[in-house]
């Protein structure tokens, strides 16, 4: 291995989105698509243990540490990166392009570092980065809904740093170690931090309510990057933190609930997001070789089958106008190799058989009664019934086989069904051929998805929420009102936060620069003219004028000859 070929592939993504700015319309659009495609072939040429280092400030940065961890999320990140940019062809926005990139980096930086310094500047990268993704839809709602997700990741980002302050103190090294439980406030702080970007209730209402608001093609970058780059950081310092088992069990119960909440087909998805992360970070809590295999290839696949998804979402959005399902239905006849791409997606993050969703949920949910967890396993199962039953069916059923609402359909660019297609065909493939996904794993893989009892269990669980679903599917329509979160209460909070903090401290700002700006327009009118002062018959405030104001011959030399006694007494007395 040359030195040449150890080049972090967040660095490719960096300097490319440093560059799309000088460079023209459709060379951006190629780069976009490329440079992740290149970046991955360098990263396939790594062998584990590669590691780049750089002095900074004092202090030694792992830019780049390559294990057979972070290699798997690496390789997913760079592809969804690539396709997602197919996704967004058509769209030639500079700041949306680069945005991308950099959120890309900033995933990618965070997934090969090796201390907590890089970590935490890719991690702010992604956070600002991200937040563009949301305003650049640039509609009043959008940008609200910007404005608290930064907010929020600042926030994230402020208890990450304390905690690596604190660990810093405590050890001093900075390099990236797995911490035991319970070791003490910077262990805490840092899981704070990345449990609000993981989404872990109740630290997750920035991702229903920002994701929706997102431009159709940003929401594709967000669906993958934000939540599966902290579920690395969690298997790299948090494996087997028994807390996480009950946390993500909670996630993956919490979000099917608020779905069948949720009337905007993105929120739907998102909450599904938060469910089927619970499924990883509970399986990084269980913390055996298999959960943690699970939950590494339960987040390669949920990358592809959820950015599927949110694909197929977007065409529809794109086509319509509409985001309701409540404004929705009868477009199946109209968008129908959208409707079939989307299903791809809703079979995989269902469970069926023959798509990636059910060699890589199952992994997780098999560790689980391994473990001797089973009650964690049962509603883990429990929680893919929900899956199913609003993803598989609710979306569908009211999209595209609802009642017509008579929607005048445009078309869908060439380059979104390319994108959907390419997922579609990930879904299948690691589906039909799951140890092309498990010989990337970290631990050597003696899991086998296909025996008659997982098959048989998927089947009974399909059957039976279908059958749930068809009895009480006018009870699972859409509603037009908005379901309350704990976003509830920042949200309450805003109106007398600002009238009792904000207005006061703005205001005293205000007299501050008030009185700052009387100061200075006092001292320069003052100043303006010091002759004036000397000048019973002038004021300060009247222009100089030389023939009033200028000293007498008398007056200039009685000056001189004061100063000439004051030095020579002063040279005298020294």
């Amino acid at each position: 291995m040359t030195a040449m070929l150890e080049i972090p592939p967040a660095l490719i993504l960096l300097v490319t989105a440093l560059l799309l700015p000088v460079l023209p319309a459709l060379v951006r659009s190629i780069a976009t698509v490329a440079m992740p495609l290149a970046a991955l072939a360098l990263l396939f040429q790594m062998e584990r243990g590669t590691t780049v280092t750089a002095p900074f400030a004092g202090f030694e940065l792992v830019l780049l540490q390559v294990n057979h961890l972070n290699f798997v999320f690496g390789v997913i990140f760079l592809l969804i990166s690539s396709v997602a940019s197919i996704y967004a062809w058509h769209v030639r926005e500079t700041g949306q392009q680069v945005a991308a990139m950099l959120y890309a980096a900033g995933a990618l930086g965070v997934t090969f570092a090796g201390d907590f310094l890089t970590l935490l500047l890719f991690w702010e990268l992604m956070a600002v980065a991200s937040a563009w993704l949301v305003f650049a839809r640039r509609t009043p709602e959008s940008t609200r809904a910007g404005l608290r997700y930064l907010l929020v990741h600042l926030a994230g980002g402020s208890a990450l740093l304390g905690g690596i302050v604190l660990q810093y103190a405590q050890t001093g090294s900075l390099l990236l170690a797995p911490l035991a439980e319970g070791s003490g406030a910077a262990a805490w702080l840092i899981l704070l931090g990345v449990a609000l970007n993981v989404a872990l209730p109740p630290l997750h209402a920035w991702l229903p309510d920002a994701y929706p608001q997102a431009t159709i093609t940003g929401a594709i970058f967000m669906s993958a990057l934000t939540t599966k780059s902290a579920v690395y950081v969690l298997l790299k310092l948090f494996a087997g933190w028994d807390i996480l088992i009950y946390g993500g069990v909670f996630m993956a119960l919490y979000g099917v609930v608020y779905a069948v909440l949720a009337n905007d087909i993105r929120q739907i998805l998102a909450y599904h997001i938060i469910s089927q992360v619970g499924y990883m970070v509970a399986g990084v809590g269980i913390g055996t070789e298999l959960s943690l295999n699970g939950t590494a290839a339960h987040a390669y696949s949920h990358i592809l089958y959820k950015g599927l998804l949110f694909m197929g979402a977007g065409a529809v959005i794109h086509a319509t106008g509409k985001s309701k399902l409540t404004e929705l239905g009868g477009l199946g006849p109209k968008m129908r190799a959208v409707l079939w791409l989307f299903m791809i997606g809703a079979f995989s993050i269902s469970g069926f058989p023959l798509f990636n969703g059910f060699i890589s949920k199952s992994m997780i949910v098999s560790a689980a009664g391994e473990a001797h967890h089973s009650a964690v396993m049962l509603l883990l199962l429990l929680a893919s019934v929900g899956t199913f039953l609003h993803t598989g069916l609710k979306i569908p059923v009211f999209t595209f086989w609802g009642k017509d609402q008579h929607l005048e359909v445009r078309p869908v660019p060439g380059n979104m069904y390319v994108a959907m297609g390419l997922l579609a065909f990930g879904c299948t493939l690691y589906g039909v051929a799951p140890r092309l996904l498990y010989r990337m794993l970290p631990f050597d893989v003696e899991y086998h998805p296909y025996t008659a009892y997982h098959l048989v269990e998927a089947v009974q669980l399909l059957v039976f929420t279908f059958i749930g679903f068809w009895v009480l599917r006018e009870k699972l329509a859409g509603e037009p009102f908005i379901a309350l979160d704990t976003d509830w209460f920042y949200r309450r909070a805003a109106r007398p936060a600002t009238r009792w903090i904000l207005v006061p401290v703005n205001a005293l700002f205000a007299a501050g620069a008030a009185a700052r700006d009387a100061l200075v327009r006092t001292t320069v009118r003052w100043f303006a003219n010091p002759r004036a002062w000397f000048n019973p018959r002038r004021t300060c405030t009247e222009p100089f004028d030389p023939d009033q104001d200028r000293a007498s011959l008398s007056a200039s030399i009685g000056f001189i000859l004061l100063l000439l006694i004051v030095l020579s007494l002063v040279m005298w007395r020294s």
